[in-house]
This record gives C-alpha cells, sequence and structure tokens, in this order.
C-alpha cells in the first residue's frame, strides 16, 4: 500500500515528497525559532537579575542629578541601559555579563563577568566618574567670581566696536570712486 503525502496524494516509497520536506523544513525552523526566543528570554531574566542589584546603587544617586535613566530593552538583544551612552547586554555565549559605553571613536567594553557583584562594582564606579565628571563640568561653567570669590577677577577690555572702522571704509571707498569718476570726467572732455 503507498503511503499518503501532506496533501493526501499517493507516494511513492523512497520517492521524496516536495511538501513533506518543506513541513518537516518548517517544523525545524519553528524548533529554532523557538530555541532562540528562549535564549533572548534567558538574557533578559539574567539582565533583570542585574537591574534588581543595581537598586541599592540606584536609591543612592543623588536627587538633582538626572544623568541615569535606567531601563531594559527589548529586540533581538536584550539591553539593560544605564544611561544614554552605556548599558550592559549579554555577551556571545550568553552567560558574561558585557558592560560598554558608547563613544565618538565607537563601543568601548567597560566591564566583563559571569558574576552579577563584579558587574555591580563596575557600574558603580561608571557611575562615581559620570557624577565627578558633571559636578567638573557645572563649576567650569560658573562665573569665575561664584566659584570663589576671593580671587581677583581681571576685567576684560570692553571689544572695540566694529561698526565705525566699517563707516570710515565706507566712505573712503566712496570717496575713491568719486576721485575716479572724476578724474575719468575729465580725462574725456
Amino acid at each position: 500500500m503507498a503511503e499518503q503525502g501532506v496533501d493526501g496524494a499517493a507516494v511513492k516509497p523512497g520517492a521524496g515528497s516536495l511538501r513533506a520536506a518543506l513541513h518537516k523544513a518548517r517544523i525545524e525552523a519553528a524548533d529554532r525559532t523557538g530555541v532562540v526566543v528562549d535564549l533572548r528570554d534567558a538574557e533578559a531574566a539574567r539582565l533583570e537579575i542585574l537591574n534588581e542589584a543595581l537598586d541599592q546603587l540606584f536609591s543612592e544617586i543623588p536627587p538633582g542629578v538626572d544623568l541615569f535613566d535606567r531601563g531594559m530593552s527589548q529586540g533581538d538583544t536584550p539591553r539593560l541601559w544605564i544611561d544614554s551612552i552605556a548599558h550592559v547586554a549579554m555577551g556571545r555565549d550568553k552567560r558574561i555579563y558585557r558592560f560598554v559605553q558608547d563613544t565618538r571613536y565607537g563601543r568601548t567594553v567597560l566591564a566583563e563577568s559571569h558574576d552579577v557583584p563584579v558587574m555591580v562594582d563596575a557600574v558603580t564606579d561608571y557611575i562615581a566618574r559620570r557624577i565627578i565628571e558633571r559636578d567638573r563640568a557645572l563649576v567650569s561653567a560658573l562665573p569665575a567670581d561664584i566659584v570663589s570669590p576671593t580671587r581677583s577677577v581681571a576685567v576684560a577690555a570692553k571689544p572695540a566696536s566694529r561698526f565705525w572702522p566699517f563707516v570710515l571704509g565706507v566712505i573712503i571707498g566712496a570717496a575713491g570712486l568719486f576721485a575716479i569718476a572724476l578724474i575719468s570726467a575729465l580725462r574725456s572732455m
């Protein structure tokens, strides 16, 4: 008795049916997709564990510092964002945490580890450095008399006006053109 294919048609023994092969390939692809989804869910779960471990650190950040916006992003590569330029993602083997920072020269790996406490320490150091950079930037943006009132402040000379040299140049140019026109008119007479 002949076997039946996927569509119910009789298939010769030993002869491959394209529909049967496609059906088998679709089932295998769905199984692989399920594995990929499971791996992505495992990555997200590991990042959630790290996120929970960072709760204490983020509660200690002073209230006026708004540099950090921690959050999870889903997608092809789940990421735990520390701020707008730094995030933690899982490495290629899906077991190692990779803490990276995007710079104008490319992505820089700040830390890699299998252990959550090591990553918490790396993120703590990063946050401390960013807060210090912020404080320095704020201090350098203040006027000198606010930063150190005891220091004498040199009064900068008022920049020279550029209006009067322009007016003088226009007058000299007009006089020169008038002189050239007058000379050429006298020669043509």
